[in-house]
């Protein structure tokens, strides 16, 4: 059990939360900061997976709320993808706790770079919005199911995948790409919670800790996304998904 009354670890997990939760609210690629952090204080991996569930889902939520009353989400969309991701996340989150991901460790950077290349040539991606290339119950039922799925199971680079598919299937702009992003992150968070909190998985004590830094993170981020748009979300997209890379490759 970590010991929480040293004088450095409630500040750092503050912090990673707070910072995470920024990110995170933005573009995604929050667990980059908080799932190292988790390790590093000594966590075992499925108890830091578990936790970051957990506590990444309390600044999900905040961000996922100021996007719905800015008129960014739909409710009829949000309803459209939320049984699909729940499926595939709490089927992931099951299998992540008997299998091993070292196969997705291995084909998530090559899919990332391919995103990333794609990204830097196509300056006016995500500008606008586009005439989408499927429809949005057919792409929701699909992706949802897929990406639920990569996200209960292993979750590097999970916002930045949302993101990418959302502008590039259905045409959406990068800030209303954002937002869905977040609603679709938090269905697959909650789910993935679940079963990770069956199999005890969630040390609750640091996750409260570092969801009041994902809160105000979380509505910071999402403070910023709507009032800057495209001109911070794009730099931030190619920095997450880059880092992640790095991450993966050296893992």
């Amino acid at each position: 059990m970590i010991d929480l009354t040293q004088n450095y670890i409630l500040p750092l997990l503050f912090g990673a939360g707070l910072l995470a939760g920024t990110v995170d609210a933005i573009m995604g690629g929050g667990g980059l900061i908080t799932l190292p952090v988790l390790l590093g204080v000594g966590i075992p991996p499925h108890l830091a997976l578990g936790t970051n569930k957990f506590q990444a889902s309390f600044g999900t939520s905040i961000a996922t709320w100021r996007y719905y009353r800015q008129g960014w989400l739909s409710f009829k969309i949000m309803v459209l993808g939320m049984l699909p991701v729940l499926s595939g996340a709490s089927l992931g989150a099951l299998l992540s706790q008997y299998l091993s991901s070292v196969i997705l460790s291995k084909l998530m950077p090559v899919l990332l770079i391919l995103i990333l290349i794609y990204t830097l040539f196509s300056p006016k991606l995500g500008i606008e919005e586009r005439h989408p290339k499927v429809r949005e119950i057919t792409f929701y039922s699909v992706m949802g199911l897929l990406l639920g799925f990569y996200d209960g199971f292993f979750g590097p680079g999970t916002g930045s995948l949302w993101m990418f598919a959302l502008v590039f299937f259905l045409g959406y702009s990068l800030p209303k790409a954002t937002a869905y992003t977040k609603i679709c992150n938090l269905y697959s968070n909650l789910a993935a919670l679940l079963w990770f909190a069956i199999g005890h998985q969630v040390d609750y004590r640091i996750g409260l800790v570092m969801a009041m830094g994902q809160m105000l993170g979380g509505w910071l981020g999402a403070h910023l996304a709507i009032h800057k748009g495209a001109v911070i979300i794009r730099p931030l997209f190619i920095s997450v998904v880059t880092a992640t890379i790095v991450m993966l490759v050296y893992h």
